[in-house]
């Protein structure tokens, strides 16, 4: 994969069951206690990835009078560990009365179609088979190769 296509998020603790994440452009959201858990900003990622582009495809015919999706799903503990089943995105849109309203309206049930089935960069990582490799490095700091470093990885697959 190339550069262009890298997407990177650091994550660093900063007391006691309490994380920030930090992007590339320096903008960071705090995870844990009194704050978003980490299953939270899953359901708030896959939410406003739908929602974008459900968004960009309704606006170009009206402004919405409300916009909401709430995202959903039960977290279990069963013999593939701990994770997330019955994922669910609940879309509440409504547009304004007025030709500009109903065009939006009758586009929206095919832009959240598109959305599930291409276009969500979040759900359709969680929805197809993919490869996640845990990689650790020991305190002080040694780099790729070096003696102490390890990975784990597993296909969705497997």
């Amino acid at each position: 994969m190339s550069e262009e296509t890298l997407r990177t998020v650091t994550v660093e603790r900063i007391g006691f069951a309490r994380y920030r994440a930090t992007n590339v452009k320096g903008v960071s959201i705090e995870i844990g206690d009194g704050a978003f858990s980490a299953v939270e900003l899953l359901l708030a990622a896959m939410a406003s990835c739908a929602a974008a582009d459900v968004d960009s495809i309704t606006n170009k015919r009206a402004e919405p009078v409300s916009f909401s999706v709430t995202a959903k799903g039960n977290k279990i503990r069963d013999e593939h560990g701990n994770r997330m089943v019955n994922l669910a995105l609940d879309f509440a849109i409504a547009f304004p009365d007025g030709p500009e309203g109903d065009a939006a309206q009758a586009v929206l049930p095919r832009a959240v179609e598109q959305s599930r089935d291409r276009l969500c960069t979040v759900s359709r990582t969680l929805a197809l088979p993919n490869e996640l490799t845990f990689v650790f490095s020991p305190p002080g700091g040694r780099r790729a190769g070096e003696a102490g470093r390890g990975a784990f990885s597993r296909s969705a697959e497997t």
